[in-house]
């Protein structure tokens, strides 16, 4: 199966605690899940990350590690270059 993209929306319930558990802990993603890149809002209120995993059970074990400080929305998304060759191909 080939890897797939997310678009992880978090919302922070609590920025300081996030960040002080990434600082001490690292992403705590399971081996097999890939993080991208991240964006995070000058409010420091939400953080849009792209993850890469070919399973999405991976996916919801990290998502388990951070639920009690993170609210999540996940979208499976594709490249902006598999947009243009989907339509071009339609």
């Amino acid at each position: 199966m080939p890897s797939k993209l997310y678009m992880v929306v978090e919302h922070f319930k609590d920025a300081p605690a996030v960040y002080r558990r990434f600082r001490e802990h690292g992403r705590l993603a399971p081996d097999g899940l890939r993080y991208v890149s991240s964006w995070v809002e000058e409010n420091l209120a939400r953080c849009f990350q792209i993850m890469e995993t070919d399973d999405r059970e991976l996916l919801e074990q990290w998502i388990a590690n951070w639920s009690d400080l993170v609210e999540f929305e996940v979208y499976p998304v594709i490249t902006s270059a598999e947009a243009a060759e989907k339509v071009g191909s339609s």
